[in-house]
């Protein structure tokens, strides 16, 4: 099969499209034909190897050369075949899943507890681009945010892969919502349900008076302290990422947050959709959500499979709308 391989740390021409062995599944694992992927800023990191300090991490992305050879950690696509444990999958059904890593290549394989049916009224670029993003963000606001009906929701970031998703599931979920995007994106925000939509290079969302039950900073765009300031008191801030430099970003930001939250009234915490073990049950509820016609991905671009360089390079640029999809 084709793949875009990943041999030494670097820019997006380090993604080397080769032919390699088609993969084969272990007993709990299914083939996946891979007919869609998308980008995300996780994809990235792990591609440059940032922030520095990650590679000293246990579950990291490796000291001197990746540990993780192809990457995409979201697919879309058709089952080609299963190891002997497996139960719910057979040849021929559609799935999507989020296995962290094999998504830039033609075949993948996926552990059965990664992987769940495709939303039936999704194309698979369109189902491609939910299991990451739309799984941090419901992370953030159902498990992490605690997030309740009537409550009022700011969304740092909310034109964004994951600021989309969480603008429409915490409506989805009751919520009162206000998003925080750049002019040019605020009539898209208002469209997929946002109460109120703030435009950052006008209003700085931290100095307006208002005041939030729940944060979910998918931007990092303004300071841990500034950002406390919006919330209640008995508010919750949610950290999903944030800026910083190669050898912190975003872990800085993360971790300014989590250390000031013993010493105040507000809950902070960390939306970490990568270590979360309930992946299977977060994509059926994000499918009843989407067949329910509640929450729809995003597009920004769309790229083909011999495009994925490009596709990463547009990605870390930091400028997309929504998802950025691959056909591959």
């Amino acid at each position: 099969m084709k793949a875009f391989v990943l041999r030494s740390y670097g820019s997006p021409d380090m993604l080397d499209l080769t032919d390699i062995d088609r993969p084969v599944p272990g007993d709990d694992e299914v083939l996946v034909r891979v007919r869609a992927t998308s980008v995300q800023p996780y994809d990235w990191h792990l591609m440059r190897g940032e922030p520095y300090i990650s590679r000293l991490m246990g579950g990291g992305p490796g000291l001197r050369k990746p540990k993780i050879s192809i990457l995409g950690a979201d697919i879309a696509g058709q089952v080609e075949a299963v190891g002997k444990a497996v139960t719910e999958f057979r040849p021929g059904d559609e799935v999507f899943a989020m296995p962290k890593q094999g998504g830039f290549a033609e075949y993948a394989c996926v552990r059965e507890a990664e992987l769940a049916p495709k939303p039936k009224n999704l194309s698979f670029e369109q189902a491609a681009a939910v299991p990451m993003a739309a799984g941090t963000a419901l992370l953030g606001l159902r498990d992490e945010g605690r997030i309740q009906p009537g409550q009022k929701v700011l969304v740092n970031g909310a034109s964004g892969g994951v600021g989309t998703f969480a603008v429409q599931i915490a409506k989805a979920l009751g919520a009162e919502v206000t998003g925080v995007c750049s002019g040019r994106n605020t009539d898209m925000v208002r469209s997929i349900g946002a109460d109120k939509v703030i435009d950052y290079t006008t209003e700085d969302f931290t100095q307006n008076g208002q005041h939030y039950d729940l944060l979910l900073d998918a931007a990092g765009s303004r300071s841990v302290s500034a950002c406390r300031r919006v919330l209640t008191p008995k508010g919750t801030y949610v950290v999903v990422g944030g800026p910083g430099s190669r050898w912190l970003q975003p872990v800085g930001h993360v971790v300014s947050a989590l250390a000031t939250s013993p010493f105040v009234s507000q809950r902070t915490t960390l939306a970490d959709v990568v270590r979360c073990t309930e992946t299977r049950q977060n994509l059926l509820t994000l499918t009843e959500l989407i067949e329910d016609g509640k929450i729809t991905p995003v597009i920004d671009r769309g790229y083909s499979f011999e495009e994925i360089p490009a596709a990463v390079r547009y990605m870390e640029e930091g400028h997309a709308s929504g998802k950025v999809v691959i056909a591959v």
